[in-house]
Formats: C-alpha cells, sequence, structure tokens
C-alpha cells in the first residue's frame, strides 16, 4: 500500500470533495452532506429517545450486520405533508432477506415510485448477489481466471467496489469473498447456522489490485480469488433506486435498503425524518436519535445483529482485509450522512475496520458521523449534531 504523504491526501480527496462541495447549502446552491448537519441540527426536539409527533415520512434506518440490512419505518398519515411509505418484502440486493422501503412525498404517487425500486433492486440482484448461482458475480468468482465480459450493471458495481478501496486504502476492500465464506457465512443468512464447530482456516485476503476492469468491460480475477460486494452494492442500489424512483414518480423519496438509505428530489417541508437505532426491528422508541435528511444519503454498519459462534468465537460480517477475520469490535455502529449512499456506506464500513482511528479520519473528511462503542457510549464528529437533551446534560 502507498504509504507517501501525497499518495495518503490523494486517497482521501474523493471524500473530501463531498463535504467541500456541501457546504454550498448555506448559500442555497446545493445540499449535500454538510447540509445534513446543520439541518439536522435543528430538527431536534430535544430528547433523544422519541419523536415529535410532526415528523413526517419518520424511517428507522438500521443495519442488521450482514451487509444486507432490514429497515422499518412508519408515516404520519395525518399530515398534508408527510410522506406515504410502502414496505417490500423483497430481499435486499447481493443479499440474504430483508425488506426495504420508499417512501414519497407525494402519497399519490407512492405506486410508480415502488414500481421503480423494485425493478432496480431486481436488476442490482440479478448482477452482483453471491448467492444466486445465476448472476453475473457468480460466473465472475468462477471462471477459473478467464476474463468475462459482463453487463453494464454489474460493471458500475464493480467500479463502484474498487473507487471504495481506493478511498479507504483497502479497508473496504471486495476481495474479502473467500475469507468470509471460510468464517461461515457462505449462503443467505437465514441458513446460516448459528453455532458450529471451532475456526479452523482463515484466507488472505488477496487486496483489490487483483481485480482487473477494461474499456469493454471485461473483469477478470485470478482463480480463487472470490468477490463480494457487500460493502457497496446495496448502497448503489440505493443511490440508483432513488434516482428511478424520483423520475417515475415525480417527487421527493426516500429509498431505504436496510441501513442504506438515498433520497432524490424536493423532500416534503420538514424534510424526512429518520430515526438512527441499532438494531433492524427498532421501532421509533427505540433507544437512538432522530434527525431529518433534506438531501443526499445516510448509512449505518454494524456489528451487532448478524452474528455467529464457530467454537468459542463469536463472529460477525465485517471482515477486515488485513487478517481475513472479523474486525476488532471497537464499534457496534457507526452511522455516516453523505452526498450518496456508497459514499456513507463506505465510510461507515472503513470506520469499522479502522476502530480507534476512524473518529480522526471521519471528523478530518467533514463526514457528519455518529459511533457508538459496545457500551452505548456515543461519539459524533464532522458536525453530526448533539441532541437537546445530551447537550444540556
Amino acid at each position: 500500500m502507498p504509504s507517501d504523504r501525497g499518495a495518503a491526501a490523494q486517497r482521501d480527496a474523493g471524500l473530501r470533495r463531498v463535504s467541500r462541495l456541501t457546504r454550498w447549502l448555506l448559500a442555497g446552491a446545493l445540499a449535500l452532506t454538510a447540509g445534513f448537519s446543520a439541518i439536522a441540527a435543528r430538527s431536534f426536539s430535544g430528547t433523544s429517545g422519541s419523536q415529535s409527533a410532526s415528523h413526517s415520512g419518520s424511517t428507522t434506518t438500521t443495519d442488521d450486520g450482514s451487509g444486507q440490512s432490514s429497515h422499518s419505518s412508519s408515516s404520519d398519515s395525518g399530515s398534508s405533508d408527510s410522506g406515504s411509505t410502502f414496505q417490500s418484502p423483497s430481499s435486499s440486493p447481493s443479499s440474504g432477506s430483508g425488506p426495504g422501503s420508499v417512501t414519497s412525498a407525494d402519497r399519490t404517487r407512492l405506486g410508480p415510485a415502488c414500481l421503480a425500486v423494485a425493478a432496480e433492486v431486481a436488476e442490482i440482484d440479478r448482477a452482483c448477489s453471491r448467492f444466486r448461482e445465476d448472476s453475473e458475480l457468480t460466473m465472475v468468482n468462477d471462471a477459473g481466471g478467464r476474463s468475462v465480459v459482463v453487463g453494464d450493471v454489474l460493471f458500475e458495481a464493480l467500479e463502484v467496489a474498487l473507487r471504495a478501496a481506493r478511498l479507504t486504502d483497502g479497508d473496504v476492500d471486495p476481495t474479502v469473498g473467500q475469507a468470509i465464506r471460510l468464517l461461515g457465512y457462505d449462503r443467505d443468512f437465514a441458513a446460516v447456522p448459528a453455532t458450529g464447530g471451532p475456526l479452523l482456516q482463515v484466507a488472505a485476503v488477496p487486496g483489490w489490485r487483483q481485480v482487473r476492469l477494461d474499456r469493454r468491460r471485461r473483469v477478470r480475477v485470478p482463480a480463487g480469488v472470490r468477490l463480494d460486494l457487500g460493502a457497496t452494492a446495496k448502497a448503489l442500489a440505493a443511490d440508483r433506486a432513488a434516482v428511478r424512483a424520483h423520475r417515475a414518480a415525480g417527487c421527493g423519496v426516500l429509498v431505504s435498503l436496510g441501513g442504506d438509505l438515498a433520497t432524490a428530489g424536493e423532500p416534503p417541508a420538514g424534510g424526512w425524518s429518520v430515526r438512527v437505532a441499532d438494531r433492524h426491528d427498532a421501532g421509533p422508541e427505540a433507544p437512538g436519535e432522530t434527525v431529518r435528511v433534506h438531501d443526499g444519503a445516510l448509512a449505518t454498519s454494524s456489528t451487532t445483529a448478524r452474528r455467529w459462534r464457530r467454537g468459542d468465537q463469536q463472529l460477525h460480517h465485517l471482515v477486515d482485509p488485513a487478517t481475513g477475520r472479523p474486525a476488532r469490535v471497537v464499534w457496534r455502529t457507526v452511522s455516516v450522512a453523505a452526498a450518496t449512499c456508497v459514499d456513507a456506506n463506505t465510510a461507515a464500513t472503513a470506520a469499522i475496520i479502522r476502530g480507534e482511528r476512524a473518529p480522526g479520519w471521519l471528523d478530518a473528511l467533514g463526514l457528519p458521523t455518529r459511533l457508538v462503542r459496545p457500551d452505548g457510549q456515543v461519539l459524533r464528529v464532522g458536525g453530526w449534531p448533539v441532541p437537546e437533551e445530551t447537550a444540556a446534560a
């Protein structure tokens, strides 16, 4: 890995640009990451454990710990500017099971928005799922080192995954596929045994530079290298689905695929009210914080909900590429706001991997972030708003 200061500056430039551009919001030019922190700070009712009755289109966003998250949401149908929400029971892209949801600013346009999201999720799943024998990703993984021509969707997903690896200096690496299989996560998580014999082997992570793409959409990975796009494909699906739903519905939309949330178009008056919690099945009264999102995206990565045991070891799905093992649990949950869901989830996943180094990195990038330690202690950096109740304590 490059270690000189010039290379380090270049690696962080992409995420830092997100922060610089978004400061234009205060001048009315653009609403992205910095706008999230400024708006959200004004939206708190003064308690971290409850929502105001006026919150509209309220959404709970969490990561269920699989890299493919579940999601729960509700909307205030009594308000004329509230969003309407549809929850889909369909699987998340490249994942095990887990519902997603679509919320529209105009309740009469929810149908077209839902159809658009369902179509996008299906396309991503066909291209990027590591659990489907007929997916394009499986075809690449099983090619034995040969070049494979892939479609536009998988090619974009691979470009996104490699960009995430570059921006995080390899902490978010798509070549962890074999490592996570050996840890026991080799099928839809619902079918993964909760317990098993001792872990006898771990796999070295080959590294993202082993992946070769060219302009003719050909992909090649060395024989034995298996790609897993769980850290980025679902976030990409949320970004693409939000744009597609906005075009179909002609109004503002919020799309949530578990812990990955993206918006497009004009939000309801006051913005989208989002409940940030630790569990995929968390309700509006669960411990957490409520923020308002006017634009951009929010993603949460977690080590808590999707766990399994092998021998006396407690395992989770977020693999540290340096060891081939689950990352040491410094943070049980990390939530990040950014211009795109891909950037938010990339940063949140990297934060889990980086552990104690994460807060300084995220703060330097200006990405609003909420980090929760295993004991529940909360650290906010990058402009993530402090609830009034906490600030007054």
